[in-house]
């Protein structure tokens, strides 16, 4: 039998409404050499292990009714490739699911990269380009700053789709934990006063 693949992941959320259109998903990988000026979620850029699982353990622990999608974040998703197409492939056949993948690289050098393509397969929108704090998104667009491209892979969203009534989003858990996630904001947990 072969081994299963991990993925390193710095939180999930079950739930969320400004992580792209809909109600999704969001699963933030841990590692990033990036380093961007400025990043709202430098938590993430440690490559040290912090939370490790399958594809399939993540999605089977956090799918629940009413979702209609993953978006994946960061970190950079795309240091971890194989395990983002597993994530990403198990999401839209065996559950249904679309997919947003932010990333810091651009959509030309993911396409012309050999160990990174494959993963656009899986992808209806890509969101592209390293966040640049002096151009941080005076709109509602679900980006972090206006230099990131909205690129729709398939038919499935349009940038329109990306337009969201507010940018920011806090979560009660049912362990009475707060979490906070959005544009602007990483996902923070804090515990109830």
């Amino acid at each position: 039998m072969a081994e299963e693949r991990l993925i390193n992941i710095h939180a999930v959320i079950p739930r969320s409404e400004v992580n792209g259109p809909g109600t999704r998903l969001v699963v933030f990988f841990q590692g990033c050499p990036r380093g961007c000026p400025g990043c709202f979620n430098p938590d993430t850029h440690a490559a040290d292990p912090h939370i490790l699982a399958t594809p399939a353990e993540v999605l089977a622990d956090n799918v629940t009714e009413g979702v209609e999608g993953l978006t994946v974040s960061g970190g950079e998703p795309f240091e971890q490739p194989e395990g983002l197409a597993e994530l990403l492939r198990t999401a839209k056949e065996k559950y249904g699911l679309t997919t947003v993948v932010y990333t810091g690289y651009l959509y030309e050098d993911i396409a012309g990269d050999g160990s990174r393509a494959g993963c656009l397969d899986y992808i209806d929108v890509l969101v592209d380009g390293g966040f640049v704090k002096a151009l941080a998104e005076p709109t509602t667009l679900a980006r972090g700053s206006i230099n990131q491209r909205i690129i729709p892979i398939t038919d499935r969203y349009t940038e329109e789709d990306f337009v969201m009534d507010g940018k920011v989003e806090v979560i009660i858990n049912p362990d009475g934990t707060v979490t906070e996630t959005g544009f602007g904001r990483p996902p923070r947990h804090k515990t109830r006063a």
